[in-house]
């Protein structure tokens, strides 16, 4: 290693790196943009346009049966027959690090697109970063076939920046959330930070005139015109830590359920994957049924209905935002379970549902509850404190930075009050002593029998 660990900073290389990184942000955000379109015109036509072709006035409350069983059917066929497994198992948390070879992409986009068009749990992040990593690498192969690993590991880190660039409101949170994931520290996390911050930059400026060029709207999460917050009080700091506690039994919960219920699918995946669709949809309908209002606050990611939730929040019961709490978690902890896509935007909606409800308690407002709540939630599911603080805060324009010491208070309660929780790992076996060689002596203080 070098005397001086920023050394490479300094060389040409690290200059070309540079500049490629910034090429290949352009196209790379290019393609998760027309992703993320695709997505959303598809869910439109599947759960909108569909329906009405086939001569109903609107969607059937039975209606969700058939997408998440067909839902089922092809991310299992996706996993089963396609190379790469179509991604990683969301139930085994947010992953940033691992880039899919060129061969895997396929299987990733595939399995992705099924699972989130046609109504399934779980949100576009983890697709998004495999795909601009994929691409990022695929990229550099082609250029120089030869290149360095860790130049490689480098160029696809800035594909993932930029394929997230602005899914979150802002290109610093993207990068904040992979930094965290990742868990590079020091000179090395400067060397991969700033070619990522470049094409995260870059990126959020062709999301930008994308949406003013195609007018198909822009794919963010932040959240305007809330409602004035005044400063926390007492009151609401005795919230937080309640609010932390009740994320770490819902969110360990959730995931423990995705992971008994991956143990079970993945011998019949084919015939296991539609029954666990069913039940989503049967979720959703329950839910519609219940509160009369829409299958589709249960279904899909709800990076698209945490606004409007939190927006209209007051307009909803305590007994629908529990029922809703009820169903879109199971939902969750099965799509977790076998399906493919990332895990923080239901841990969001989760958790601002779970802090709505709260709110119509004394000393909670609506605002304050859902900041800790989505804080705690994402904690929990994602094991990223840092970025579950951010997410609480900057998500919330301008009441965030009134609400940043309750969400840091309620995030830091979950994120511990869900270690204890975990199951202890596994001790390795102790091997069983080496048999003596025939004719050694014995092992001081013991005799032959």
């Amino acid at each position: 290693m070098p005397a001086d660990p920023l050394a490479m900073l300094r060389t040409r290389n690290y200059a070309v790196l540079l500049v490629l990184a910034a090429i290949i942000g352009a196209p790379i955000s290019a393609v998760a943009y027309f992703f993320l379109a695709l997505v959303t015109k598809l869910q439109g036509w599947i759960f909108s346009s569909l329906p009405e072709s086939l001569g109903f006035h609107a969607e059937p409350m039975w209606w969700p049966l058939l997408p998440l069983a067909v839902a089922g059917v092809l991310v299992a066929l996706a996993i089963r027959y396609l190379p790469g497994t179509g991604g990683h198992s969301p139930a085994d948390g947010f992953k940033a690090g691992g880039s899919p070879t060129p061969i895997e992409l396929p299987g990733v986009v595939l399995a992705a697109l099924a699972t989130l068009a046609l109504g399934v749990v779980l949100g576009p992040e983890a697709p998004l970063i495999a795909l601009g990593a994929g691409l990022g690498l695929l990229t550099i192969r082609l250029v120089k076939r030869d290149t360095p690993d860790r130049a490689q590991a480098v160029v696809a880190a800035a594909g993932s920046f930029a394929a997230i660039s602005t899914l979150f409101g802002s290109p610093l949170l993207g990068a904040f959330l992979l930094m965290e994931a990742s868990g590079l520290s020091g000179a090395t996390m400067e060397l991969v930070l700033i070619p990522g911050l470049l094409a995260a930059g870059i990126g959020s400026l062709i999301f930008i005139g994308l949406d003013s060029a195609t007018g198909l709207g822009t794919f963010s999460l932040a959240i305007p015109h809330l409602p004035h917050l005044g400063s926390p009080t007492v009151g609401e700091f005795g919230w937080a830590l309640v609010i932390g506690v009740a994320a770490a039994l819902l969110g360990t919960g959730i995931h423990r359920l995705g992971l008994v219920l991956r143990d079970h699918t993945e011998r019949w995946m084919l015939l296991a994957m539609p029954l666990i669709g069913l039940a989503i949809a049967g979720l959703a309908i329950a839910y519609a049924a219940g509160t009369g209002k829409g299958s589709s606050e249960v279904l899909f990611s709800g990076q698209d209905a945490i606004g409007p939730l939190i927006l209209h929040g007051s307009s909803y019961t305590v007994g629908a935002l529990l029922l809703l709490l009820v169903c879109k978690g199971l939902a969750y902890g099965g799509s977790l379970s076998s399906f493919r896509g990332g895990p923080t935007f239901p841990a969001l909606f989760l958790g601002a549902a779970g802090g709505i409800a709260l709110s119509h308690l004394p000393g909670l407002p609506l605002v304050a509850g859902a900041a800790m709540g989505i804080g705690a939630m994402c904690a929990v599911m994602l094991r990223l404190p840092l970025t579950s603080v951010l997410l609480a805060t900057l998500l919330l324009s301008s009441d965030g930075l009134q609400v940043m010491p309750l969400a840091i208070v309620a995030v830091v309660v979950a994120y511990v009050a869900s270690a204890w929780l975990a199951p202890a790992p596994a001790k390795p076996e102790e091997p069983a002593p080496a048999a003596a060689p025939a004719g050694a002596a014995p092992a001081a203080g013991r005799t032959p029998s």
